[in-house]
């Protein structure tokens, strides 16, 4: 039996799941599960983009904290909270999910909302999620335990009684402590006071799991001059939660041998990726996995051909049998025909009985989640040229039909045309769709293009160069420009850019990793100076004191 749905549906169902610490990709499976089933979705506003990715587009998301403007009239605010939220939407037979930050167990108040839910005769379930007090650590490469064992002891400073921080103190337990930016440094000394040695180590990880992560290290002792040095404190940002690990296991020699997270090659690098949204979908989950923070910012815009009725004939030609080969060299390619497929209430069932070629990882997936499995795929490189290597030549014994459907942009180059027809086909050259420049990203994008917030931005095409400069203006100096191959490097060169980093091959996923080696071999250079490592738009005039802000 599905745990998410109620056993009567009319009384509603509530799960308590936990998100985890910030990471999207912490959510476990059940948690994905039980949000794409939510009517309802009340979650804690620090992890509220997490969940709401996986939730469906109609799901209600109330307030948590609603007025009543009669008694507001009359001085007497009436306060909704969470647990009545949830406890109302489940009376109504709603699936209600309450999402926390972290665990529902370990962290926040969810136990006083699951005993409202008990006591009021609501079903409900829990959903475990990573604590943050466990998920932080992990990811700050601080291990609470080892093959030794050890007691590991959670404390939160902000409920901690005299008793609770005396035990922690004369305990030579793993201390983990849930604070904030302007309260740890206060921990530390009751830790202290309480008995622990000043030389004891201690990390401190805000934002944690988050490609905004920062770690510090240091003792008892020195933990308030650390955070000083480092401009971290004082600080109007003082309410920002921290967990700060107290122990042997934080001993910075340690850390910097397990700080698997912070030492990603892009790690906080923000990287614009100018292409179109679907385009840009799967290089920017490749750069997340390097720990960089995408921001794709679409620079062409795909528009219907001006006069459709070519497109029409040449769809309703491969119901009719007219082509022996149809070949996509993009995924716009794939979008339009499968539009006119649905268009005309076709399916993938219309490609039965002919061959179907394609170009590129992404194009080729695109035809699968289409229903349809390409018959060929370049070897090599996934280009024309490359999909014209491997083409077969016409023969009239084996090819009953001589003709290729052929749908695509409208400024598409003439190559893969010629060489069809070199081949012996005979090609029907359709435009499936327009390319046009995209509108101007937000101000605020202009700004960062313009004055140097972006630490690398990754050009996939001439295109892309030029239409960028267009519609944002030039990046700064201290960006990162990395190219897709030798004719992308030249247009960039021609706008005045300094080329960084150079594709291999012709695939947006190796310009991704060739960038990937770039910022690696950046950072070991600056620790084999002795320098900090810093992002190139840490480089900007006074750039590195808002960064530490």
């Amino acid at each position: 039996m599905n745990p998410t749905a109620p056993n009567h549906p009319a009384h509603g169902h509530v799960t308590f799941l936990g998100a985890g610490p910030g990471d999207p990709g912490l959510l476990t499976l059940r948690a994905v599960e039980a949000l794409a089933a939510a009517d309802v979705l009340i979650a804690d506003p620090q992890v509220l983009d997490v969940v709401r990715a996986h939730a469906r587009a109609t799901v209600d998301m109330p307030a948590q904290t609603v007025t009543d403007e009669s008694s507001k009239a009359a001085e007497i605010p009436v306060l909704r909270d969470t647990a009545n939220l949830v406890m109302t939407a489940a009376r109504g037979g709603k699936r209600v999910v309450r999402a926390v930050l972290g665990d529902p167990g370990l962290d926040g108040n969810a136990a006083d909302e699951m005993l409202a839910c008990a006591d009021g005769g609501v079903t409900f379930e829990v959903v475990p999620g990573v604590a943050t007090a466990v998920g932080v650590p992990a990811y700050a490469g601080v291990p609470l335990r080892d093959g030794q064992g050890g007691d590991v002891r959670f404390v939160d400073a902000r409920t901690a009684t005299a008793v609770c921080w005396a035990e922690a103190g004369t305990s030579e337990a793993t201390a983990v402590v849930s604070a904030t930016l302007g309260t740890v440094v206060a921990a530390a000394g009751e830790l202290v006071a309480a008995g622990r040695r000043p030389q004891t180590p201690v990390s401190v990880t805000v934002a944690g799991t988050t490609t905004r992560q920062r770690t510090w290290t240091a003792t008892l002792g020195t933990l308030a001059q650390v955070l000083k040095a480092a401009k971290v404190l004082p600080s109007a940002d003082g309410a920002q939660p921290v967990i700060a690990v107290v122990g042997e296991r934080s001993a910075a020699e340690q850390r910097e041998r397990l700080s698997w997270f912070e030492s990603k090659p892009l790690f906080g690098w923000n990287v614009l990726v100018p292409r179109t949204k679907e385009q840009a979908a799967s290089l920017s989950d490749q750069l997340r996995s390097y720990g960089a923070v995408p921001s794709e910012v679409p620079t062409i815009a795909v528009e219907p051909p001006r006069t459709p009725q070519q497109m029409e004939r040449a769809v309703k030609g491969l119901v009719t049998g007219r082509y022996e080969w149809i070949a996509f060299t993009s995924v716009n390619a794939v979008k339009a025909v499968r539009e006119k497929f649905e268009e005309y209430g076709l399916d993938a069932r219309a490609f039965a009985g002919i061959k179907v070629a394609a170009v590129g990882e992404q194009t080729a997936k695109s035809l699968i989640e289409f229903g349809v499995k390409p018959d060929l795929v370049p070897s090599g490189e996934q280009s024309a040229a490359g999909l014209l290597e491997d083409w077969p030549p016409y023969d009239p014994v084996f090819d009953p039909i001589d003709r290729v459907f052929l749908p695509r942009a409208d400024i598409a180059t003439e190559t893969l045309v010629a060489g069809l027809i070199e081949l012996g086909w005979e090609v029907d050259d359709v435009t499936a769709y327009r390319t046009v420049r995209a509108s101007p990203p937000p101000a605020e994008t202009r700004e960062a293009i313009k004055g140097g917030g972006f630490d690398a931005v990754l050009f996939t095409s001439s295109s892309t160069v030029r239409n960028l400069v267009g519609i944002a203006g030039k990046p700064h100096n201290v960006t990162v420009i990395a190219c897709i191959g030798p004719a992308t490097a030249k247009t960039a060169e021609e706008h005045g850019l300094r080329v960084d980093v150079l594709s291999p091959e012709p695939s947006v996923h190796k310009l991704a990793e060739a960038l990937a080696e770039f910022g690696a071999a950046r950072r070991d250079a600056a620790l084999e100076a002795g320098d900090p490592v810093t992002r190139p738009s840490e480089r900007r005039p006074g750039s590195r004191r808002r960064a530490r802000s």
